[in-house]
């Protein structure tokens, strides 16, 4: 992470270092389109896209940290793990009054979920077989088997 603060920051002064090379020799050059405007503007240009880079790799590992971070707050409250619990006990109920649950639990309902989801955006008869259309179909229960013993 230190070496994409440092490019960022090692690209955004050579940018600013050619931004102003640009002016001093436009001034020198009395606003004159001369061999050495067109090198110090090439030079800017050149600049620009290397910052530019520099940014899009900033914010890749911006957004990557915080996709982490998000999924590590999810799991830590669903497994009461975090300091985000009431109790901070284990066995106890969370924030919400529900009980944690396991890491891997959370990742199986999250699959189901998944799959529903997919299955409703492809239209999938299978959700809904066996129902008269005007019938809604029974709740969808995202127990498992082994959330009778919680």
């Amino acid at each position: 992470m230190d070496d994409i603060v440092d490019n960022l920051n090692n690209a955004y002064q050579e940018f600013v270092a050619a931004a102003a090379s640009v002016l001093e020799i436009k001034e020198l050059a009395s606003a004159q389109k001369t061999i050495a405007t067109d090198n110090s503007l090439e030079n800017f240009k050149q600049k620009w896209e290397l910052f530019r880079v520099a940014c899009d790799q900033a914010e890749e590992l911006v957004e990557s940290v915080r996709q982490r971070i998000g999924s590590e707050c999810l799991v830590d409250e669903a497994t009461g793990t975090g300091s985000g619990t009431v109790s901070g006990k284990p066995g106890q109920s969370g924030p919400a009054g529900l009980p944690p649950i396991s890491a891997v639990r959370l990742e199986q309902m999250s699959k189901a979920v998944r799959w529903l989801v997919i299955e409703l955006q492809h239209g999938s008869g299978a959700a809904s077989a066996g129902h008269h259309p005007h019938t809604p179909p029974p709740p969808f229960d995202a127990r498992f088997p082994d959330d009778a013993a919680q």
